[in-house]
């Protein structure tokens, strides 16, 4: 997953950049709210970081222009200033969450993989499809060709993580962090055997096949033509 990091502060920066790098994220890092407004204007990212204080353009005006612009890419707020009104003011331009300055790494790594797991879509969505298979986000019910199937909660996390990634592929490293919240362990084979579950449930008695592996790399969901 692809994240922007929008901070003035040289040493917060690249501490962010490298931590967010090791976690298994692309990162581009702004140094100034100028650069930043570009970068999330004409980039597709899956979260920003926005310090809030910023010599130009500021973390205000950034989030303020994408909403208007439609885009729905969840919004992180970084701030030296606890301060309620702040607070508010950033949730009502669209903000997601909010984290005060100074902070722990692990607590914004653990923010950071919530709200990519609740994702960036619109609020009247409430489903998602790829050919025949469609996910019921308000009712987590799953349905294959009409058939209802009954999927554990991680299974339907993967599935969805896998859906709105839809083309991509997921090394088992991001599969790890994003549905498990744990640093992959090569050791392990807890994510093929997750995939291999929920294979045989959605693809085993059904075409097309929508799981496919790509050895050495990671997993991908997506029709025959397009994978």
């Amino acid at each position: 997953m692809k994240l922007l990091i929008v901070e003035d502060e040289s040493k917060i920066g690249d501490y962010l950049r490298q931590g967010l790098t090791e976690a298994g994220f692309v990162v581009d890092l702004a140094r100034n709210g100028l650069d930043g407004h570009h970068l999330a204007m004409t980039e597709a990212y899956d979260l920003l970081i926005l310090d809030v204080m910023l010599p130009d353009v500021d973390g205000w005006r950034i989030l303020k222009s994408l909403r208007e612009a439609g885009r729905n890419v969840p919004v992180l707020f970084l701030t030296a200033r606890d301060n309620v009104d702040d607070r508010v003011k950033g949730l009502e331009l669209g903000a997601d969450d909010y984290l005060v300055k100074p902070f722990a790494f692990a607590e914004l790594l653990a923010r950071v993989r919530t709200l990519l797991r609740r994702g960036a879509a619109p609020a009247n969505e409430t489903t998602l499809k790829v050919a025949n298979l469609e996910l019921d986000l308000m009712r987590r019910r799953v349905t294959r060709a009409g058939h209802r199937i009954q999927l554990t909660a991680k299974e339907f996390a993967l599935l969805e993580l896998m859906i709105r990634r839809r083309g991509e592929v997921l090394p088992r490293s991001l599969i790890a962090s994003q549905v498990w919240d744990m640093n992959f362990d090569s050791d392990t084979n807890v994510i093929d055997v997750a995939i291999r579950r929920l294979r045989a449930k959605i693809d085993e008695d059904f075409e097309p096949k929508l799981i496919h592996t790509l050895r050495g790399m990671g997993y991908m969901l997506d029709t025959p033509d397009e994978a």
